[in-house]
């Protein structure tokens, strides 16, 4: 006897498997959680709040990279002054 597999329940068990790769960083997977919590919540009051945690995962790890990426260009300025960006 086969069980039936609702889509919702599927896109469920394989959204962890797909954030994986995503969270390769602290702050990637920090931004990840924070935009899935936030994109979730939005998703939800459209009826799509699988969608909306994919989307917010996606959106908030390009956040988290940029900021990280500013602060370490900022900290790389901070300790040589002198050098010229490039």
């Amino acid at each position: 006897m086969r069980i039936p597999l609702s889509p919702r329940l599927l896109a469920l068990a394989f959204l962890p498997a797909l954030a994986l790769p995503l969270a390769a960083s602290e702050a990637s997977a920090k931004g990840c959680i924070k935009g899935a919590i936030v994109g979730g919540i939005a998703g939800h009051v459209v009826h799509h709040g699988v969608i909306g945690a994919i989307g917010g995962c996606i959106v908030g790890r390009h956040n988290a990279k940029e900021k990280a990426r500013a602060e370490r260009l900022r900290r790389e300025q901070i300790a040589h002054p002198g050098a010229r960006d490039l």
